[in-house]
């Protein structure tokens, strides 16, 4: 579904003319492409949406950090850009959880995995990745499940 989306907005791009979304969508598609030759190498289907999803947050983090050095180093319309492409990329995720929804699903992966500590922090995450996958910062959230299992532990 998501790759349907992107070849038609690139190709809205293009009509429009709107170079800096037409430059963003066909590095997100490049991006894609080594994902799914990285795949067929190991014998895998074509990227699923959550792989794609999860390739769409690794983007924007990188942008983020991108634009945060180009600000310390003094080119601030090089950040600008960074940030231009990271509102582009965030279009194509679902919506992003509050912090109450983030903790209420931590606490239900908690209590589905059994996770009694800090050393089951591996368990939850990837419960919650199975579900949440584009929708939840995982930067984050692993702060608060660190959290919520050294109270447990």
């Amino acid at each position: 579904m998501l790759r349907a989306r992107l070849t038609a907005e690139m190709k809205e791009a293009m009509k429009a003319g709107d170079k800096g979304k037409l430059a963003t969508v066909r590095m997100i598609q490049a991006a894609l492409k080594d994902k799914d030759i990285e795949a067929r190498g190991l014998g895998r289907d074509p990227t699923s949406d959550e792989e794609i999803l999860s390739l769409l947050q690794k983007m924007i983090k990188q942008r983020n950090e991108s634009a945060a050095v180009y600000d310390q180093g003094g080119r601030p319309e090089l950040a600008a850009n960074e940030r231009a492409e990271v509102a582009i990329i965030e279009t194509y995720l679902p919506q992003q959880m509050d912090a109450a929804e983030t903790r209420a699903a931590i606490e239900s992966a908690i209590a589905e995995t059994g996770a009694a500590g800090p050393k089951d922090m591996g368990k939850v995450i990837g419960v919650l990745k199975g579900k949440f996958a584009g929708r939840m910062d995982f930067g984050k959230a692993s702060g608060l499940v660190k959290e919520a299992l050294n109270a447990k532990g």
